[in-house]
């Protein structure tokens, strides 16, 4: 993987996202807890993203993006609850529920492809 492509642009800019949303959520909405897990698993991806750049095998470039899907994953969890106990707002959820969705399917992609470049 190259070290300027879309999922590390798209994760790290999601990752701008998430951290100015949880500034937000404190102290707008003074909501700790669920914003701190979206916080967590949205910053996550980007992280795990640029060490499967850094990966020593394809194994290990595989297993650092599966860990980058289960995060963005989990911060679509996050954002579905926070909607639904009405934390954010119907736009607020959509744009980035959107954008962790079209991660996800970038790394699905990046892992099909790497496994059937191998087998």
């Amino acid at each position: 993987m190259k070290t300027d492509n879309i999922v590390q642009e798209k994760s790290f800019a999601f990752a701008i996202r998430i951290v100015n949303f949880y500034k937000f959520l404190i102290a707008e909405k003074k909501e700790y807890i669920l914003s701190k897990q979206l916080l967590r698993s949205g910053t996550s991806i980007g992280a795990n993203v640029e060490e499967s750049i850094g990966g020593v095998s394809d194994k290990d470039f595989l297993n650092k993006l599966g860990i980058a899907y289960k995060e963005a994953r989990e911060s679509i969890y996050w954002l579905k609850l926070l909607h639904a106990t009405d934390y954010i707002t119907k736009i607020e959820f959509e744009t980035l529920f959107n954008d962790a969705e079209e991660i996800c399917k970038i790394l699905g992609k990046i892992q099909i492809t790497t496994k059937n470049r191998n087998s």
